[in-house]
């Protein structure tokens, strides 16, 4: 048990040491720590909740969520993982 909890700690710590990583993408658009608004269109995305931003980030995936940049967004975000999306709305709520 002792060891299976020392795993999980390790993982957490590399999954969280790649959220610069994950956000790289983004950040073409919405700035290095979520501060712009993408193209002058979207809502400055550091001021969302995690929860709020993992919704979006999921939303954009199914096509269920946005406005103008709807199309790119979905492109954006096709490939990220469960894993992905997670570091990226923790990175973004953290700023």
């Amino acid at each position: 048990m002792k060891t299976l909890l020392m795993i999980l700690g390790i993982s957490t710590l590399l999954l969280a040491s790649d959220a610069p990583s994950a956000y790289q993408k983004c950040a073409a658009c919405h700035g290095a720590a979520g501060e712009k608004a993408a193209l002058g269109k979207s809502r400055i995305i550091n001021t969302m909740p995690k929860a709020e931003i993992k919704t979006a980030l999921k939303g954009y995936q199914d096509g269920s969520y946005g406005g103008p940049m709807k199309a790119l967004m979905k492109g954006q975000v096709a490939g990220l993982s469960e894993a992905q999306i997670e570091l990226i709305a923790e990175y973004i709520g953290a700023q």
